[in-house]
């Protein structure tokens, strides 16, 4: 044979010869015909808007369970968190949540309802000393736990509160940004009454109605301030306007020390109309101004049905509250300080109001 037959693979045998097969039993047909439309983000299980999803579906169960922690045993669904219990190292574990973020959850701004995200182991542990109500507290994963956090999920599973361990960029979007140090707390909104429920809780006592209307206080700790003296003095109850007002917030509870939960709170649209409707049931209308006629420490008025106005430190009573006003009494103050803030103001007028109605 010529040339260099013999050489190891110099000649094919017969068969080896590469090809199409015969027939491909539909494999070609099926490549064609594709998976089918692209699912959803949320019906992806490993999506994080699935994530969310399932989230949310665990929240609306819980609530329906009502308030509580959760079984160690319970199961969640895919992407589920898991609910956070105080080991001897401080270190969050145990099994899945009663259900993921509250409502609200994207923090203050995006809070709807009134309720508000407290973010922040100072803050969160601050806030639940002073008892302020709490829909849900969040752990990160795998947090590294000092003093405030093991006291934060002691307090959370002394008082029954839903406790969740969530991932941090979770717990980024449930803060909206805000630096939280791992740990965050949902504030629900707080049930503000109406004028007539205070007049009641007087009637009630049998006792002269004694009211603080606020004019103009845009700092929730005043107003926490002013619901601290309100509790100690013996008010019935503190009227705020609805705009440019502020709310009764987490921060007005912690300053509040608690008596945010027994002072409460009217909120109404008009605080001109309130307190013409209040004048209207019986109580006189006393400002607190630095120019009034008369100081507050001998206000014979304090016997009867009264309502205090405090306005803001910097503007004071607005033109048309002052109007309202059958009185404008002061506090005397040295010549060093100009003026004081709503919440002292209110403190030192309750006070005096107190102890007039104890020498009557």
């Amino acid at each position: 044979m010529a040339g260099n037959s013999q050489r190891r693979g110099a000649t094919r045998k017969t068969g080896s010869k590469k090809g199409a097969t015969v027939g491909t039993g539909g494999k070609g047909r099926r490549a064609l015909e594709g998976r089918g439309p692209t699912p959803k983000a949320e019906d992806r299980p490993y999506h994080v808007a699935a994530k969310r999803k399932a989230a949310a579906e665990r929240l609306d169960a819980a609530k329906g369970r009502g308030r509580g922690a959760a079984p160690a045993t319970e199961r969640g669904g895919a992407g589920s968190a898991r609910a956070a219990s105080a080991t001897p190292t401080g270190r969050p574990t145990g099994g899945r949540p009663t259900g993921g973020r509250p409502a609200g959850g994207r923090g203050p701004k995006a809070a709807t309802g009134g309720a508000e995200i407290v973010a922040g182991r100072n803050s969160v542990v601050e806030a639940l000393r002073a008892g302020v109500p709490c829909a849900g507290v969040w752990v990160g994963h795998r947090i590294d736990a000092d003093e405030r956090v093991r006291e934060i999920l002691k307090i959370a599973s002394d008082r029954g509160l839903p406790l969740l361990e969530v991932t941090k960029p979770e717990l980024d979007r449930l803060t909206d940004g805000l630096v939280h140090q791992g740990v965050a707390i949902q504030v629900p909104p707080y049930p503000y009454s109406d004028l007539d429920a205070l007049l009641s809780r007087a009637s009630r006592a049998g006792q002269p109605a004694l009211l603080v209307a606020l004019d103009g206080v845009t700092d929730p700790r005043n107003l926490g301030a002013v619901l601290r003296s309100a509790g100690a003095f013996g008010a019935h109850g503190v009227v705020v306007p609805e705009r440019r007002a502020a709310g009764v917030t987490a921060s007005a509870w912690k300053v509040s020390a608690g008596a945010a939960a027994r002072v409460p709170v009217a909120r109404v649209t008009n605080l001109v109309r309130a307190l013409g409707e209040l004048r209207q049931a019986g109580c006189f209308i006393v400002g607190l101004d630095a120019g009034g006629t008369i100081e507050v420490a001998d206000l014979q008025l304090a016997v009867d049905p009264v309502v205090l106005v405090v306005g803001s430190e910097g503007k004071g009573l607005g033109r048309l509250v002052r109007e309202t006003c059958d009185v404008v009494a002061s506090i005397p103050i040295g010549s060093a300080v100009e003026s004081l803030n709503a919440g002292v103001a209110a403190g030192i007028s309750l006070y005096e109001v107190a102890r007039l109605r104890r020498q009557a």
